[in-house]
């Protein structure tokens, strides 16, 4: 059994793109891998080939790539400085991240440090190392009030510290925009007329006012219909902390809206198979008008993939282009996580503790990788450079969100394929919403009944005071 998921594991690899800064030297290496050691003495050699032979090998899984290169410049300087003789080896995995780490804890290959993912769901497979044995008190002064039940922290156990968090705003091709005589657009009403004007305009030389990557209903739909959700009041998960119920009706327009520029051919012919990196080059050579994503944006287009239009950042649009009745969460929760399974757990935390370093911290914050909403970071802080990032600063429209129950999994769709499915192909949406209703609200009684999670209405819940 264990052959062949590692054959399937090989397969996976297959797909992975793996950035070794491992090779890049120990302490006192120059930090290349094929470095001279000639000008080295006789007895720095030695030592050094001793060491080798002692050194304690990390396997660090991201599925991060807009910031590959900082990182593996960051673990470069680890491999050539620690004094703990530990090598860290950085993987990034293309595509499929949860899958692989499902293959890798199954077949005893799982890496010692990984980006961490579907907490709730990963915690309960057992794959988390629980931290709280390593915080200092200086972490839990930093941190503990970013630490919060069903985010990074299960049955008091913490399984990851925060980075920073992803602001979301709605991307666009100025240049198109400029074209079609368009603003960026304030309500749903806006956005459709504004993705069939630069289709009309555009669709000659094969643009398109309107992509996500629909390949992936999860990917889609998490980073734009949730997302205006929560901006007009509707948590993205569907929970009503009021009732304590899941109801998806309010988010009958924007899915509507989603539909009307699937069903005006305004959407980028082919996005229904697109992965989000192939849609974003397609950004970036001029051939979509717009979409929705996450502040990452930046540093993508000034590190993968370098447009050739101007491009911005705006709010997402509410519904009635009114004052948002929401916020949206950053999501300032999770970042590096250490494996139940490592054999290297002290030196794992090593690497960990370095990497939440501060200046680290900072530093990626200000080469606009990610936004931090961490005050200690943020303190003595450098605004990000990075073109394109300005508009993705937060602002009072960005705001945490009580946590959802946790491991609600319902029978059937989820409401990510249920609307992809509406968006792409028509149907009833009332029916499909009546049917989310139903399932969400049926798999939440069940986990209810079973003591696996609590829920309690919360009648005088405001979503708008999320901003205060």
């Amino acid at each position: 059994m264990k052959r062949g998921f590692r054959q399937s594991l090989a397969v996976l690899a297959g797909l992975s793109l793996v950035l070794t800064a491992a090779g890049c030297g120990n302490a006192g290496n120059g930090g290349d891998g094929n470095a001279n050691t000639s000008e080295k003495p006789a007895n720095a050699n030695a030592a050094q080939n001793q060491g080798e032979k002692e050194k304690t090998k990390l396997v660090y899984w991201t599925y991060q790539r807009h910031d590959a290169e900082y990182i593996k410049q960051k673990i470069q300087q680890f491999n050539e400085t620690n004094e703990a003789n530990i090598e860290v080896e950085m993987t990034m995995m293309a595509e499929n991240y949860p899958q692989s780490l499902d293959l890798a804890f199954t077949s005893d290959q799982a890496p010692d440090v990984f980006a961490t993912q579907r907490p709730a769901e990963f915690y309960a497979k057992g794959y988390f190392e629980p931290l709280n044995g390593y915080l200092t008190d200086e972490l839990k002064s930093k941190f503990g009030s970013f630490l919060r039940e069903g985010s990074n922290k299960f049955e008091d156990n913490v399984i990851s510290l925060p980075n920073v968090g992803n602001t979301i705003r709605l991307v666009y091709n100025v240049d198109m925009f400029e074209k079609a005589g368009l603003q960026p657009p304030k309500s749903l009403d806006e956005m459709v007329a504004a993705a069939k004007k630069i289709t009309e305009i555009g669709k000659p030389d094969g643009i398109y006012g309107w992509s996500l990557p629909y390949k992936s209903p999860s990917s889609a739909l998490d980073r734009s219909a949730a997302k205006i959700a929560e901006m007009n009041g509707f948590h993205r998960s569907g929970f009503d902390f009021k009732t304590a119920k899941y109801d998806f009706s309010g988010w009958k327009p924007i899915i509507e809206a989603f539909r009307q520029m699937s069903a005006d051919g305004s959407v980028l012919p082919g996005s229904e198979s697109l992965d989000m990196d192939p849609m974003r080059a397609q950004f970036a050579e001029g051939k979509i008008g717009m979409y929705i994503s996450y502040s990452t944006e930046a540093g993508v287009y000034n590190t993968q993939f370098p447009p050739k239009i101007r491009w911005d950042a705006t709010l997402v649009p509410t519904i009635d282009g009114g004052e948002a009745k929401g916020a949206i969460d950053p999501a300032a929760s999770a970042w590096l996580s250490m494996s139940s399974e490592s054999k290297h757990k002290e030196a794992a935390w090593t690497f960990m503790s370095y990497m939440y370093q501060d200046e680290i911290m900072r530093g990626y914050h200000e080469s606009g990788l990610g936004i931090s909403v961490l005050p200690h970071i943020l303190e003595g802080a450098k605004e990000p450079s990075t073109p394109g990032i300005q508009n993705f600063l937060p602002t009072e429209y960005d705001a945490a969100w009580p946590v959802e129950p946790q491991g609600i999994v319902p029978e059937g769709k989820t409401w990510q394929e249920q609307f992809t499915r509406y968006i792409l192909g028509g149907g009833n949406l009332d029916e499909t919403i009546g049917e989310l209703n139903a399932s969400y609200n049926a798999a939440l009684d069940k986990a209810v009944a079973g003591g696996a999670v609590t829920v309690t209405p919360d009648p005088s819940f405001d979503p708008a005071a999320l901003r205060k």
